[in-house]
């Protein structure tokens, strides 16, 4: 960011938001020169803010999780004191943001292998997804509810694989389900594989 000014701050969300939308409807191949346009703005004013192509992708990813407080959720979600009763809460706020940043997600998923910028904004998000759901099932080992046949490692790759933006996809894209279907399956499926009974 070129300064932290209010203007300059209020500029930078205008930007993203726009970006947003554009990557919403058109994907995340879409140019610095059409944010600007977007905001009234030139390209070389958008990389002033960004500093590149990637500067804008993480930041619009940051945005998102700020947009939609996704980390205070979670953190709530984390302080439930009963561990199924955590379990679920945890990924109920998180299956919930899924279908806001799906829009913008699945972009930058399909774009992740040829497009060097899109690879670190997805790889930023993995790496935080990561680190929560490592702390919930830390949290549940610790409250004697993960089941014996799993590690902290396996079952952290496990819920993330099970709660990913392309599963949700499709199930709710691709076949049709409701998010309020997919949510429930979701959650029962990955409950039974990982939680003690």
């Amino acid at each position: 960011m070129s300064n932290s000014s209010p203007r300059a701050v209020r500029t930078r969300r205008e930007i993203l938001d726009a970006a947003w939308g554009l990557i919403g409807e058109r994907g995340a191949q879409v140019s610095m020169a059409e944010v600007g346009q977007a905001v009234g703005m030139t390209r070389q004013s958008v990389y002033l803010h960004f500093g590149s192509r990637a500067g804008l992708l993480m930041a619009l990813v940051h945005r998102a999780d700020e947009r939609f407080e996704i980390f205070e959720q979670l953190e709530s979600a984390l302080d439930v004191e009963e561990g199924r009763a955590r379990f679920d809460a945890c990924l109920g706020v998180w299956l919930d943001f899924v279908p806001q940043i799906h829009p913008v997600a699945r972009h930058l998923i399909r774009l992740r292998a040829e497009d060097e910028a899109a690879a670190e904004a997805w790889g930023d998000r993995v790496k935080i997804q990561v680190q929560l759901f490592r702390l919930l099932v830390r949290s549940l080992r610790a409250d004697g509810l993960l089941d014996a046949g799993w590690t902290v490692p396996r079952a952290t790759d496990y819920l993330w694989a099970g709660c990913s933006v392309q599963v949700w996809e499709l199930l709710v894209v691709d076949r049709g389900w409701s998010h309020a279907q997919a949510r429930t399956a979701i959650r029962t499926g990955l409950s039974k594989a990982i939680l003690r009974r």
